[in-house]
């Protein structure tokens, strides 16, 4: 017998999770997103990656009265404004697809640096600079990473990879352009170059990222950022990234202010981001690729050791060496730290991804870890500022600090595998 009619109006349209079928894992469409994507996470995190040459500006500068964990805020406000509005981020390209949140951030991101540009008072670069700028990076560097994941499933973690490599590239280019501009044409004009050369990369990102899948337009509830938290292997995750951006960002924050205080010269000091970050882009493609073989998990317990064992064994060292003595060891470890770092910041994504049964929801879901992250970069940075200008010496304090984190990130990362796989050492998880 047929239902009656009213009925069947009430009834909503249900959608079934797609099938791993569905993937065309290529085509031009698809690497497409991934050259905008490229050039969106070149605008958004490989600005981020910059922190260190801005830490090291201000301190010495335009910011030089204040204390080195004041400066500090800076970049880890930066850094965790980029991150923390994920949850928002991602519901918003799930309900309208990318390229909404892409024209938004490109207009904050581009705004924010031109504003930095007329900016002297800490209070404004601030402003500027940490929260409208990096609000800006938020808006533009999640929808690319949710929408690649759309395209690919078996290639996932390599398309990431290369898609993330961006945040390296960009993170090389842009503090040797800060280092060379600010002396030949003034850090405002400096600011505002760079703002023009990040308008022109969103724009590749606006054409081409979009989603394979339309947008599931629910409406917004708190309980979507909240569930997943429920599922233990996304809560250990969560718990180790959270460890992992704490200790992981330090680096790329004091790296060169600790290579200056044990005498390196200002000159080679000021290539230390960029050589980190071109040691990040074999990091964010080669492991990635294997990821795809034998397991992101298992790739992330890897590369997260090899960040810990790099911190300890090697930058560690080069604090209680004789100023002037390091500079082999230091430019070693940023090479080391910067392919292991480049896994670590970019093979997340494929790790949720991997653990979540609906990939339309991988918005809201992403962007909940990161949410979280977002805190761990937040203290991160202040915290080892105050460590570095302690008495004695603080920057022994501010590495071991940087590395115990790192080790205590990875346990968690290990416990996350555990719960999918059990003790099956040789599974790809």
């Amino acid at each position: 017998m047929a239902a009656p009619a009213a009925d069947t109006e009430k009834r909503a349209p249900t959608l079934s999770a797609p099938s791993n079928g569905d993937f065309p894992d290529g085509g031009l469409q698809a690497w497409l997103v991934v050259v905008g994507g490229f050039c969106t996470i070149f605008a958004s995190f490989g600005w981020i990656n910059c922190i260190g040459i801005f830490q090291n500006y201000y301190q010495a500068n335009l910011l030089s009265h204040y204390s080195s964990s004041a400066v500090a805020w800076i970049p880890s406000t930066e850094s965790f404004m980029m991150f923390f509005w994920g949850p928002v981020v991602g519901k918003i390209t799930d309900h309208y697809g990318p390229r909404v949140p892409i024209l938004i951030g490109s207009f904050l991101h581009v705004f924010g640096l031109m504003m930095t540009s007329i900016s002297r008072e800490y209070y404004q670069i601030f402003l500027a600079q940490s929260v409208c700028s990096a609000i800006g990076c938020s808006f533009v560097f999640y929808p690319a990473m949710t929408a690649c994941s759309t395209w690919f499933l078996r290639h996932r973690a390599l398309a990431i990879g290369i898609m993330a490599s961006g945040s390296s590239i960009g993170g090389v280019v842009l503090p040797i352009m800060v280092n060379r501009l600010v002396v030949q044409i003034g850090f405002g004009w400096t600011m505002r170059a760079l703002a023009f050369l990040l308008l022109g990369m969103v724009s590749v990102g606006i054409l081409t990222v979009k989603s394979r899948l339309p947008p599931l337009k629910q409406p917004l509830a708190l309980m979507d950022f909240i569930v997943p938290w429920k599922e233990m292997p996304f809560l250990l995750l969560g718990i180790g990234s959270w460890f992992l951006y704490i200790g992981g960002f330090i680096p790329f924050t004091f790296i060169i202010v600790q290579a200056r205080a044990q005498g390196m010269s200002t000159g080679l000091a000021g290539y230390l981001v960029s050589i980190l970050n071109g040691a990040s882009t074999f990091g964010r493609i080669i492991p990635a690729h294997f990821g795809d073989i034998i397991g992101v998990f298992n790739i992330m317990i890897a590369l997260t050791s090899l960040g810990a064992v790099s911190c300890i064994a090697l930058w560690l060292p080069s604090t209680v060496m004789e100023s002037g003595q390091t500079n082999a060891l230091i430019i070693i470890f940023t090479i080391f730290y910067g392919f292991a770092s480049g896994c670590v910041f970019s093979i997340i994504p494929a790790m949720i991804a991997k653990i979540s049964p609906d990939v339309r929801k991988l918005g809201v879901r992403t962007g909940s870890l990161y949410a979280v992250s977002a805190t761990g970069v937040l203290i991160g940075s202040p915290i080892a500022g105050a460590i570095a200008s302690s008495s004695g010496n603080g920057f022994l304090g501010l590495t071991l600090f940087s590395g115990l984190l790192l080790v205590v990130g990875a346990v968690f990362v290990v416990a996350a595998r555990l719960k999918l796989t059990g003790l099956k050492l040789m599974a790809k998880a």
